[in-house]
């Protein structure tokens, strides 16, 4: 049996200790960020805010304390970016070497260009110096911790230093409801260690959830991140009127940017022919279930971006966040990324949607490849 805590008790996170519950031979603990939040939970052994209709098992522990971590030999984060250093500032004490931390959180740090498992290992490496210690955490096992230096360009990029438990990525295609409905749900989980990957997948498989494994970490995490911007872009051209052809061009030529920067940064473009890339594009970017694409909708229909935001009733579109790392990301590799690039004039300086398409179909003539 192995004691696996769900760090993120939003929808998705919830869905996943459901998923984990039904497999059966583990002992779920499910984590929110406050004691209050676990108490909504657990009362009604129901998350009313998030995933409504989905009775948790008395099994599934609820709680919001921190040294729950301690305890666990696999620790899944489902943190949204924006709140994950905050979150490992609490919880990184607790955690320790012979755990694995699977980061199942679709994002890339605005401002650092991070992905989630370099946000973990640096944030649990810094935790690791304060404590006098260098073997807390490793986001992969050939790779070190990122340290922020600017780099030429003034931007912040990461200098690297050792550290040591083995920090993986789980995505695909998987809206959260559906996982909790125990709809059949296929997603990839990658380590640089494929026997530490192998071990998730034999973990985590069910009749309902199939894993497939990967050693590309980078290209998993950024197919994952990416897609989002790519189903802003979809949504906001579903939002003005834009039919079939439009969807299946900003899809296509989505994944083209999405595989550039993912091979620049030393993914794999096979990865992203996979589950955590077409496969996740699809889903996001054509499913009524996809809040960054009924956020791309509201755009194209004209609301502003703060009031769509608000009327997600605290649930998070990772994919406008994304955006913006998503280019910063791309100019420290000098890779061309179009669409992201409207996407960000639309979301940040409120560019009409109209002229962002016209000015998308009248660049210059390209070759395909």
């Amino acid at each position: 049996m192995s004691r696996i805590v769900v760090l993120g008790s939003g929808a998705w996170g919830t869905a996943l200790a459901l998923s984990l519950h039904r497999r059966g031979g583990h002992r779920i603990t499910l984590w929110a960020h406050s004691p209050e939040a676990a108490l909504e939970i657990a009362e009604p052994r129901e998350n009313i805010l998030f995933l409504p209709g989905f009775p948790i098992p008395a099994e599934i522990a609820i709680t919001g304390n921190e040294a729950a971590a301690a305890d666990a030999d696999i620790v899944v984060s489902v943190v949204p970016s924006e709140f994950l250093r905050p979150t490992l500032a609490r919880l990184g004490p607790h955690l320790h070497s012979g755990q694995i931390i699977v980061s199942a959180t679709k994002g890339v740090e605005d401002r650092t260009f991070l992905r989630m498992t370099e946000v973990i290992a640096q944030s649990l490496g810094k935790i690791a110096e304060r404590q006098g210690t260098t073997s807390i955490a490793c986001p992969e096992r050939s790779r070190r911790v990122p340290q922020m230096q600017q780099n030429e360009a003034g931007a912040l990029a990461p200098e690297e230093s050792f550290s040591g438990i083995p920090i993986g990525a789980f995505s695909g295609p998987s809206f959260a409801i559906e996982v909790a409905q125990a709809q059949p749900t296929a997603v990839t989980v990658a380590f640089a260690d494929p026997q530490i990957a192998a071990r998730i997948q034999s973990e985590f498989s069910s009749e309902t959830l199939r894993l497939y494994t990967s050693t590309d970490v980078i290209g998993v995490e950024l197919g994952g991140a990416l897609k989002n911007v790519i189903a802003i872009a979809a949504g906001i051209a579903a939002g003005v009127g834009l039919g079939h052809n439009s969807a299946a061009a900003l899809m296509t030529r989505g994944i083209a940017e999405i595989t550039r920067l993912a091979i620049a940064c030393g993914g794999r473009s096979e990865t992203l022919a996979g589950l955590s890339g077409v496969g996740d594009l699809v889903l996001t970017c054509t499913g009524s279930l996809s809040r960054n694409r009924t956020v791309g909708e509201a755009l194209g229909h004209g609301r502003n971006l703060p009031e769509i935001l608000e009327s997600l009733g605290g649930k998070v579109a990772e994919g406008v966040r994304t955006t913006r790392a998503a280019l910063g990301l791309a100019r420290l590799h000098n890779i061309e990324m179009p669409i992201t690039e409207q996407m960000e004039l639309i979301l940040d300086e409120g560019k009409d949607p109209r002229e962002a398409i016209r000015e998308l179909m009248l660049r210059p003539g390209k070759d395909e490849r």
